[in-house]
């Protein structure tokens, strides 16, 4: 009865908003100020325009007819159907558009004043150093600087440091890439585990060395591999400061390609290993090698309570420029932050590399012959040709007085007198000479020059923390904070250069198809770790545990570790050698294999209305995967439902923390399809062909498509059966444009299909909120015109190619060198263009040689329908030397200035500077990209990362791939030669300004509206659909399942809910057995019973990696302008200001403890309470430790 009177309500409030415009436009004709002013004499012209408002009014008022019509049948089948939600139901007009009636249930739109706030910004003093001001002030002349090429000539008095001696710490470091040259594997072999034998040894032979390690992958497969001496060997170098794992990530991550999920969690990966082998906790950021600099690294690992960092590659202009201002030291802020709660120490290395010729101070002639590896005789030599000497008590004293130059000229670019003077390259300290040869020359210096007072300096190997502990003493301050007169920074240090014009901006787009698998894999398992969270939380609190896979905890372990061993930054950045790529690859595929496992496995168990039915059974599966790889460098290939005469079900998975309305895409193997509910209820459903070309329909499949509506981080359920619904299974119509080439193309009955042989007229496809124009000719968006507006507003596309210098630098895996502008891209052949039109969706595909391009328009209520969905197949293995471009045009007056994303995290402001080369003005976009002006916002999604550009006002440009035949001097050795067919996926949203809202300029931070937000999410998070094997029991008996009682605030985002391995350790054997810093002795902790036939188990005994009952949930908080007008999103969208109640967010589960803790769960922020409320600022990601059961 409920549902009857909120159907005929809301039937209602739609006739009456129908009639209420039909009065407005007669009211809008009879009140013709044009009309009036002519006292009744009608130009003839106005009265043609009378003529078509009549006309127009007629075949509203026809329209509306029709949809009270409809409406009339609705409310009767709806009562009918009282028992489910009621499903959305199309409507074929007589105009030949279809329209999809509004649900007759409300969602509304709420947004707390307060919340707006933030956006607006202008809070607490302007940082001194903004980023973008020092870009758009800086004369980037490149002049030379002498012996430091890139800087200037540097001087110093006789007394600088009578008051105070010059503190000189000497960092020995090596720096192991997991992947560049050769593979993980052969690295470790080869060099990597005789490096850290050796530096057990050769640590313990003095205690005054010291040695600096970043990268966690690496010494975690050594740990494995040493025994419990060596292991309480290496607890004691950390324990006494001889060795220091700086930042503690899985890797050193690349920051310009690396989203902020997968950022944070190779931090965690990292440092719970160094917490559970180690007892570490990491102090200090060391970042020598990735290519530009993010502030999302500084804003981690500040709330992962690390104090100070260092960062190396930053264009060597703006190098110069800090040091001659004495500000390569500051504290960097992030944009939003007013009250310094952001701010972290950082260093900048000034010089042109992190080798030994470029550490020691300004000359590389000089510092190179303090490099002992390189004494005559080795492999490696100087290049300036003069070589190092061994130091004796004979030249001691000359070569400690050419050295000591060196390090007091580099001193005078700090504002402190103390030094820090790293000692290192790639893969250094290999051998144990190499120790000696260092460690020896190096003691016999510093033992001279701190026997001599006169001189007025103190010498010793150092870690980095030691250099910023001593810093922070000789400046006053408390570890951490701001030393007086140092000046503070915002902003990045994208894009780098790190010569004359060799702007490394190439890697953004390197390699894109695995760009695009690490965000598939990245998808999956955020959602594989809530499910599992989830499912393991649900059998513990119904005394299943026993029954359920525990030991998928080990598959999401090795996910973990293969995500964050790919955000290295010579892996996600496409600057590996092809072997080594293949081999993240196919690490890459084996964890998403195993992801789909665990999702199939936890989403079984959830999906049961009877959990005591459950029955795990490794061999035969209960639900299949939505998709398959045949290889690590193919597409998806999408799992086909083989229909029969009983019921197939398919479990939808929604992984975001916002109930969803999505279209749901199934192939099945024949048309004659209907679509039920879980309630049995039947759904409306749009079935199309399935091509397997431009003109070729797959004989026995096609799709389904079926608007579903899905709980948050829930799961959905529908049954497929074989038959028709005449009213419901609603056939796509297709056209197809050959422009003049002879093509056959397939047919099939149930699906009407026109051939047009030559045809050049635009044409348009539209939705309730938009219509689209395209080029007949083309196939290619060219504008768009929102329903309540009658101007079109331009949105071209285009195809572009840009080509290679022919001098001898080239563009390779990392540097753009282009050869000039892009020139179009001109095809051989004009492109076949198929139109599909249909009641949920319509689409147009161009195909053309080297890209396919699929532009959808989604005809549904909210996030789906607000945004065009566009896809572009590329395929350029038949390039020589050249990049494939895409560009957006518009009309928005966006002046210069563009805006991209950081790590999916914060939004930068850009300019286009004329005066840098037109490669510099390309940056990195993992996430989003827009022009704005007064009236609009135009954002370009995207699913994976690649370099961007705004080049001319209301452009914007995205570099799709690229094919380079040569190496560009980095390294490598190699070209970009081994291209695959990769599919890049994006979003294209248009925004209006509200009227009154202010525009920010171009300098402040800037955000995406909550619109904005959604989409990004619905683009990475798509909707899973497994369908449930063929060989289970007619009627499984499943439930949809609603996690969460009450949905999150629309500007949260459930980042993790990641399940902590067990404290747990069990001895099997010498290897194995080895305590937990901390520990007396190994805590042995029952071993939960496991599945009977589980594969994995024994392994995961071994490794002792077994799930606890306590998870980490990481929340973010998102910033969001509300100065964009406010569409219905489709579900109930409301903001709190901050607060949320995670006490009783769980359905069905109780949080038996709460604690907050710093971002990677080392430090806890607070003792456990009672209270599970919690409070977030804007912007901020918070990481909370908890028992679900």
């Amino acid at each position: 009865m409920k549902l009857k009177k909120q159907v005929t309500v809301c039937g209602a409030a739609i006739f009456c908003v129908a009639v209420f415009s039909l009065y407005l436009m007669l009211d809008r004709v009879q009140h013709d100020p044009a009309r009036h002013q002519s006292g009744g004499n009608f130009p003839r012209s106005q009265i043609s325009v009378l003529q078509n408002r009549i006309e127009q009014l007629e075949q509203l008022l026809e329209e509306n007819h029709e949809i009270i019509g409809h409406i009339k049948e609705s409310v009767l089948e709806l009562t009918a159907h009282a028992e489910g939600p009621p499903a959305l139901r199309p409507y074929y007009m007589a105009n030949g558009s279809w329209v999809v009636l509004p649900e007759p249930r409300p969602s509304f739109f709420s947004v707390s004043p307060q919340d707006c706030q933030f956006a607006l910004g202008g809070r607490g003093q302007k940082p001194e150093l903004q980023m973008l001001t020092v870009s758009e002030e800086l004369p980037f002349d490149n002049v030379d600087g002498g012996v430091w090429k890139q800087g200037f000539d540097i001087s110093y008095g006789p007394h600088d440091w009578d008051a105070e001696d010059l503190q000189v710490f000497v960092v020995p470091h090596s720096h192991n890439d997991p992947g560049w040259i050769k593979t993980f594997d052969k690295y470790y072999a080869e060099q990597t585990q005789h490096i850290l034998n050796s530096m057990v040894s050769k640590l313990q032979e003095d205690p005054r060395r010291r040695f600096l390690w970043a990268e966690v992958s690496f010494f975690a497969k050594w740990w494995d591999n040493i025994n419990a001496q060596k292991r309480a060997a290496v607890r004691r170098l950390v324990g006494n400061g001889q060795l220091e794992i700086a930042t503690g990530g899985w890797v050193m991550p690349d920051e310009a390609n690396s989203h902020y999920f997968a950022l944070i969690d190779q931090l965690i990966e990292g440092h719970q290993w160094l917490e559970k082998n180690l007892g570490a906790t990491p102090r200090s950021g060391w970042a020598v090698d990735p290519f530009g600099h993010s502030p999302t690294m500084a804003y981690l690992l500040r709330r992962a309570n690390l104090t100070s960092m260092l960062i190396q590659r930053v264009h060597y202009a703006i190098k110069k420029h800090f040091a001659a201002t004495h500000s390569l030291e500051f504290m960097w802020r992030q944009t939003w932050d007013s009250d310094s709660s952001t701010d972290i120490f950082c260093h900048m290395m000034p010089f042109y590399s992190y080798d030994v010729p470029h550490t020691c101070g300004p000359d590389p002639k000089i510092c190179c012959q303090f490099d002992f590896k390189r004494l005559p005789g080795g492999r490696i030599n100087c290049p300036w040709k003069v070589p190092p000497r061994a130091i004796t008590e004979a030249n001691v004293a000359e070569r400690a007085a050419l050295l000591l130059d060196q390090y007091r000229k580099k001193s005078r670019l700090f504002r402190s007198n103390v030094l820090l003077v790293p000692l290192g390259d790639d893969f250094r300290y290999d051998k144990p000479q190499e120790w000696d040869a260092q460690f020896f020359n190096y003691q016999r210096l510093f033992d001279f020059l701190n026997g001599k007072p006169d001189l007025h300096v103190q010498a010793q190997f150092g870690t980095l923390s030691d250099y910023f502990d001593a810093l922070y003493k000789r400046t006053g301050v408390e570890p951490g904070a701001r030393p007086p007169g140092f000046p503070v920074l915002s902003g990045d240090f994208f894009s780098y250069a790190d010569r004359e014009d060799h702007y490394w901006t190439g890697y953004y787009t390197s390699r894109p198809f695995y760009k695009s698998l690490d965000r598939v894999l990245e998808a999956h398992l955020r959602g594989a770790e809530i499910l599992f969270s989830l499912a393991a939380a649900h059998a513990r609190r119904s005394g299943q545990a026993s029954q359920y896979p525990l030991s998928n905890f080990a598959l999401l372990m090795e996910a973990r570790r293969t995500l964050g061993l790919f955000q290295h930054h010579d892996a996600i950045t496409g600057t590996a050698k092809e072997a080594v790529v293949v081999d993240y690859g196919v690490r890459l595929l084996r964890s998403l294999v195993n992801l789909k496992q665990v999702i199939v496995n936890a989403a079984h168990y959830l999906v049961l209305g009877d959990k005591d039915t459950y029955h795990f059974d490794p061999e035969a599966p209960f639900l299949q995967m939505d998709d398959t790889r045949v290889n690590h460098d193919a597409l998806p290939e999408r799992t086909v439902i083989q229909l029969e005469s009983s019921p197939r079900y398919v479990v939808v998975f929604n992984p975001l923390e916002q109930e969803r309305l999505s279209l749901v895409s199934l192939l099945v193997s024949s048309p004659r399809v209907r679509v039920l509910s879980e309630e049995g209820q039947p759904l409306a459903v749009q079935i199309s062909a399935h091509w397997s070309s431009a003109t070729d329909m797959a004989p026995d499949v096609c799709q389904v498509s079926v608007p579903v509506r899905l709980p948050a981080l829930g799961l959905g359920v529908l049954q497929l059966q074989l038959g028709l619904d005449g009213p419901r299974t609603l056939p796509s119509s297709v056209r197809v444009y050959l422009h003049g080439r002879q093509l056959a193309v397939s047919r099939h009955e149930a699906f009407p299909l026109r051939v047009i042989d030559s045809a050049s007229g635009d044409f348009a496809l539209s939705n309730r909120y938009m219509q689209v124009w395209f080029s007949g000719l083309s196939g290619l968006l060219k504008s768009i015109r929102r329903v309540d507006e009658e101007r079109e507003q331009r949105m071209g596309m285009e195809f572009l190619v840009y080509g290679t210098r022919t001098s001898k630098d080239r563009s390779g895996a990392y540097l753009f060198l282009p050869d000039g502008e892009a020139q179009p891209y001109v095809p051989k052949e004009p492109p076949v263009l198929r139109v599909t039109e249909g009641p949920f969706f319509s689409e147009v595909v161009a195909y053309y040689e080297h890209v396919h391009q699929v532009v959808r328009l989604y005809n549904l209520p909210g996030v789906e329908g607000l945004s065009l969905d566009v896809s572009s197949l590329v395929d350029i293995r038949d390039y020589v030397n050249k990049e494939l471009a895409l560009r957006i045009l518009s009309d928005i007056d966006s002046q210069g200035t563009f805006f991209t994303d950081l790590n999916g995290f914060q939004v930068q402001p850009r300019r286009y500077l004329k005066k840098l080369p037109l490669q510099a003005n390309f940056y990195p976009m993992p996430v989003m990209a827009y022009v704005q002006d007064a009236q609009n916002r135009l954002t370009l999604h995207t699913a994976q990362a690649l370099g961007v550009a705004s080049l001319r006002a209301g452009q914007l440009e995205v570099i799709l791939d690229r094919r380079l035949m040569q190496d560009d001097n980095r390294g490598l050795g190699q070209g970009l030669k081994d291209n695959k067919r990769t599919c890049n996926h994006f979003r294209l949203l248009l925004e209006r300004r509200t009227l009154g809202s202010e525009v920010p300029d171009g300098h402040s931070a800037t955000y995406p509206s909550l619109l904005s937000h959604l989409t990004s999410t619905y683009l990475n998070a798509p909707v899973l659909a497994l369908p449930v094997a063929k060989r289970q029991p007619p009627d499984p008996g499943l439930r949809s399942f609603h996690p969460l009682a009450s949905s999150l605030p629309c500007d949260f985002h459930l980042l993790n809910l990641r399940t902590l391995q067990a404290e747990v350790s069990v001895p099997l054997g010498p290897v194995r057995s080895g305590p937990r810093s901390g520990l007396s002795s190994p805590r042995l902790l029952p071993v939960p019973a496991l599945p009977v036939g589980t594969a994995c188990v024994l392994s995961v005994i071994q490794d002792g990696t077994l799930p606890s009952a306590e998870a980490a949930l990481i929340l973010h908080r998102k910033g969001f302008d509300c100065g964009l007008e406010a569409k219905n999103l489709g579900f109930n969208c409301t903001t709190s200001q901050g607060k949320v109640a995670l006490g009783s967010l769980f359905q069905g589960l109780d949080v038996g403890f709460l604690q907050p803790t710093s971002l990677t769960l080392l430090y806890p922020l607070a003792s456990p309470s009672n209270s599970t409320d919690v409070h977030l600022e804007p912007m901020e990601v918070a990481t909370f430790r908890l028992r679900l059961g």
